[in-house]
Formats: structure tokens, C-alpha cells, sequence
């Protein structure tokens, strides 16, 4: 029985499927996308990411990890310094797959596993500055002012609102005057 065995074995051992999955993520990390079947290439995804992330810290610790993982210095070498430059604002979700149909030999479901940065139709193009977004939560509220404000401003906000009424109050004695007087 394999309740709970989540993770695809793709018919294979363990290190023919951990040399198998390296050899496929360096061809993605070189490539930017490749075509493969939609079961390896979702075990794919589950295996890249993880690497994605790690190399948005770039540390001699961190490269490390990604190498023991990789065994290529120049897949290494382009992760960490294309692919995360890249990616840095990205909270996660760095691979789309397509699926493109059976494959004609075998009749095997056939997809296309590629990094969603590097893909110019679907995302932002060339000439287009992305935004570094900041930590994104999903509760409401606490929402903070738009950049440029800084604390000097907020701080000066309850003064500047406190004259701001004491002058739209002397305006108001002003106007009912100026109507008494034209009557």
C-alpha cells in the first residue's frame, strides 16, 4: 500500500531518478525550457524551486547546497547569477508547465517546463521595469502608505491636519460674513 507516498518514483531507483531530475533541472536552468513528459516535469518543478529560492541568497553556503544538488559549476554559475537576479522580487511559483499532447512514438502526455521570468510573451517584457515587491500577506488590513512617504511626514500629518482645520474654520467665519454683507 503507499497511503501517503506523495512523491512520483517514475519507475526508477532513487539514484537513477536523483541523477535523472538533476540532469533535467540544469537543462531548465541552462535552457530556460525544455520538453519532457508532464510526469517528469512535475516532479521536476517540485525539484527546482527549492534550488530557485536558495539561489536568491547568494552565499558560499548556499551555493554549496545548490552544487550538491547540480554537479555543474556553470548551471550553478547561471542560477545564481541570471535566474536569481531575475526572479528576486518573485515570492515563489519560478516554472510554468504547458502541456503540449501525446508524443507520436509512445503516446506519452508531453508538456513544457520553463522559468516564468525568462518566457517574454506571457510575462512583462524587455522594456518594462518590474516592481521589487516587498513581502505580500494574505491578511487584511496594515496595508502601509505608498512609497515615497517617509517618517518625517507621517509624523508631521496630525500638525499639519490641526491647522489645516483651524484655517478651513477662520474661512468658514469669513464666508458667512462676506453673505451677511451682501445681503
Amino acid at each position: 500500500m503507499r497511503h501517503g507516498d506523495k512523491i512520483n518514483n517514475l519507475g526508477r531507483t532513487a539514484s537513477h531518478r536523483r541523477a535523472l531530475l538533476s540532469n533535467l533541472a540544469i537543462q531548465l536552468i541552462t535552457h530556460k525550457k525544455i520538453v519532457t513528459t508532464l510526469a517528469k516535469a512535475k516532479s521536476l518543478r517540485t525539484y527546482v524551486e527549492p534550488l530557485i529560492t536558495k539561489a536568491k541568497d547568494n552565499t558560499t553556503h548556499q551555493r554549496r547546497v545548490v552544487f550538491s544538488y547540480l554537479q555543474d559549476k556553470d548551471a550553478v554559475t547561471e542560477l545564481f547569477s541570471t535566474v536569481a537576479t531575475k526572479v528576486a522580487g518573485r515570492p515563489g511559483g519560478y516554472t510554468r508547465i504547458i502541456k503540449l499532447g501525446a508524443r507520436v512514438g509512445d503516446n506519452a502526455e508531453t508538456a513544457l517546463i520553463e522559468l516564468v521570468d525568462f518566457n517574454e510573451i506571457y510575462g512583462k517584457g524587455k522594456g518594462e521595469a518590474k516592481e521589487a515587491a516587498g513581502k505580500r500577506t494574505r491578511r487584511a488590513g496594515g496595508r502601509k502608505k505608498a512609497a515615497g512617504t517617509d517618517v518625517a511626514e507621517t509624523a508631521a500629518a496630525p500638525a499639519k491636519t490641526a491647522t489645516a482645520k483651524a484655517a478651513g474654520g477662520a474661512k468658514e467665519k469669513e464666508t458667512k460674513e462676506d453673505t451677511k454683507d451682501a445681503e
